[in-house]
């Protein structure tokens, strides 16, 4: 479980937010030096929020009008916000000079010959020559259009986004914390959706079910709640409907869950009445293939000792791995969904990468019924350590929890 509480006390120590933001900037400015970038420019929201510790609503994440910049030498980055009167006011571990407005060209909204683009294009070529930054310029995320810009202005543009993906992929202890804390309140949803699962819940309801619950413990973003039962479960939907759940059929979730920037992946698998035969079989399947590939988890382990524990994509059905390719799947997880590691037998078994204590990540697996009745879903998020690793996810998985009739775990 966490150490800390939700929230801050006086007398115990939780999550020093201080101390995270300065931790997180200074691996991204390790890693910019070690990539030999003279800044990195940041549109991708997650290192934004990495490098600068701010956030505006998710309604903004893919206008391509709020970014950073840090360049190397310079001891606080500039940030470039649509409420920069606000963060001027409310943020103050940035100065108020590194606090500016941003329009942007609202990904081609804005008229081109308005002249947006060439302006931010301007403004990020001032910063870059005021501050001594000679050489290549990292960027995550670019429009076309602005890219062509910055090479107008003579300003070496190079791949940025490996850079913030290698300075996160290692988590400070604060970040473990506030993975734990998020992951907790997923723990809670899940007991809320198990009573009120039954014939003739809808998929949707449930869906809402678990939004009214993680919002109300203070969730900043329910970035999604897959609800998906009996027949839509093979093959995987990856979303909910409007269906209704009916006697006997097997209902799995994922629950994508952020707290304080956080972010959870974590799948369950529940049966509308007593599992089947067919339906055990294929969970405990699923189950086996996680417990193996959580034991092959440890510091000094490489990502192919866990692909291999994960049958291939043949053995379940399909033509490819490609075909196959979330099913059995592990990825990296912390501010962003889906971050360094990723593990898949499409590529780690021949393109092995070693583990490392501090990597938090989130392993899934799937298997159908051979009856038909539906699949198998299960997943844990992990943080590696010395020996092996710690799982975060506590809602119950050692088998399918029963729910909605008479005889069952929950009714």
């Amino acid at each position: 479980m966490p150490r800390s509480g939700m929230n801050g006390v006086d007398f115990e120590s939780n999550v020093n937010f201080y101390r995270l933001r300065e931790d997180r900037l200074a691996r991204a400015k390790k890693s910019m030096k070690d990539y030999g970038l003279s800044a990195l420019v940041c549109y991708d929201f997650d290192n934004i929020r990495y490098i600068t510790g701010t956030h505006i609503g998710e309604w903004n994440r893919n206008k391509m009008n709020r970014y950073c910049i840090l360049i190397d030498g310079v001891e606080q980055p500039f940030l470039f916000d649509p409420a920069a009167p606000s963060k001027r006011k409310r943020v103050d571990w940035l100065d108020i000079d590194h606090i500016m407005p941003a329009v942007g060209s609202m990904r081609g909204a804005i008229p081109a010959e308005v002249g947006m683009v060439e302006k931010v294009a301007d403004q990020i070529a001032g910063y870059l020559k005021e501050y001594g930054a000679v050489g290549k310029v990292g960027m995550d995320i670019v429009d076309i259009p602005l890219i062509r810009a910055l090479e107008g202005h003579k300003v070496e543009i190079v791949d940025g986004q490996q850079a913030m993906l290698d300075a996160r992929i290692i988590k400070t202890d604060d970040e473990i914390q506030l993975l734990k804390q998020s992951a907790a309140m997923v723990d809670a949803a899940y007991y809320d959706l198990a009573k009120a699962l039954r014939p003739g819940a809808m998929e949707n309801e449930l869906v809402a079910i678990a939004n009214y619950k993680l919002y109300g413990w203070g969730s900043e973003l329910v970035e999604f709640v897959n609800s998906i039962s009996g027949q839509r479960g093979n093959p995987h939907s990856h979303t909910f409907s409007n269906r209704m759940v009916r006697p006997g059929e097997l209902i799995y979730f994922d629950i994508g869950n952020t707290y304080n920037g956080y972010k959870t992946c974590y799948y369950r698998t529940f049966s509308c009445g007593v599992p089947n035969a067919d339906q055990r079989k294929a969970y405990d399947r699923a189950s086996k293939w996680i417990k193996d590939s959580i034991k092959a988890i440890k510091a000094g382990n490489t990502s192919a000792d866990v692909a291999k524990c994960w049958p291939a994509a043949t053995e379940l059905g399909f033509k490819n791995e490609e075909e196959a390719f979330l099913l059995q799947f592990a990825h990296g997880i912390g501010l962003g969904l889906w971050e360094k590691p990723v593990i898949s037998r499409l590529f780690s078994i021949d393109n092995p990468f070693e583990l490392k204590e501090g990597m938090t990540f989130a392993i899934e697996t799937w298997c159908a019924s051979e009856d038909g009745s539906g699949s198998a879903r299960i997943e844990e998020e992990v943080v590696v350590t010395k020996d092996g690793c710690e799982v975060i996810t506590k809602f119950p998985s050692d088998e399918i929890t029963s729910c909605g009739l008479p005889g069952c775990h929950f009714l």
